[in-house]
């Protein structure tokens, strides 16, 4: 077997969030007197972190510092009690990972959101895995799709690039993968489309957690 490291995007990958993510936001957006936005639309604001999120749901409004601290500052205390009300894991992917470990294979999340949310959305979603690493966004490393985290996980667990096969929903993924210069798994079943990864050039697209232990089995 080629790979002896798998790492996941989180939100959208391995956890359906959209929908907690978006109620936070809304909260902001609400303290600061702004229009809010249905969780439809936060499909195309997630994904570079949560700067770009707040950026991107606030507008031409996001120029104000004054209203851009209100919409980060209660994100940020609502989302911390709140992150986990409705985000649950996707189908099979608890399964998809059991078998990773199984196979001795070892399992990383690389996140752009915040840090201190990782660990606590995974520990609800999959409180019988173990992951080796699991990072968010970290101040010693930029967001993705800089490759700077993706290359630290993989230097800090000790596998070669071409043993790494990174796994995510959306085109920040497919760059990030691609700027790392190792192997990559798009995921059809996220926040974004399997058009926006075939643009982007993904190389495979999934559609079910078993297609993903199909292609690292034939590699």
């Amino acid at each position: 077997m080629k790979y002896k490291l798998v790492v996941f995007d989180l939100d959208g990958t391995l956890v359906n969030s959209l929908r907690d993510l978006a109620i936070a936001v809304n909260e902001g957006l609400r303290k600061a007197g702004l229009s809010t936005h249905s969780v439809e639309e936060y499909r195309i604001f997630v994904g570079n972190g949560r700067e770009k999120l707040v950026e991107r749901a606030m507008g031409e409004s996001y120029g104000d510092k004054k209203l851009r601290a209100i919409v980060k500052d209660t994100f940020d205390s609502y989302y911390k009690e709140h992150c986990n009300d409705n985000t649950v894991p996707y189908i099979g992917c608890d399964l998809l990972l059991n078998k990773l470990k199984k196979a001795g294979i070892k399992t990383a999340v690389l996140s752009n959101k915040p840090d201190e949310f990782v660990e606590k959305i995974l520990r609800k979603t999959y409180p019988e895995h173990s992951f080796d690493i699991a990072w968010g966004k970290k101040k010693q490393f930029p967001t993705k799709p800089s490759p700077e985290a993706l290359n630290a996980i993989i230097e800090k667990l000790g596998v070669k690039k071409s043993e790494c096969l990174y796994i995510g929903d959306s085109d920040v993924d497919i760059f990030t993968a691609g700027n790392a210069k190792v192997d990559m798994i798009g995921v059809d079943w996220g926040f974004r489309t399997r058009a926006e990864l075939e643009n982007a050039s993904a190389g495979f697209v999934a559609s079910s957690a078993d297609q993903i232990l199909e292609y690292i089995n034939e590699n």
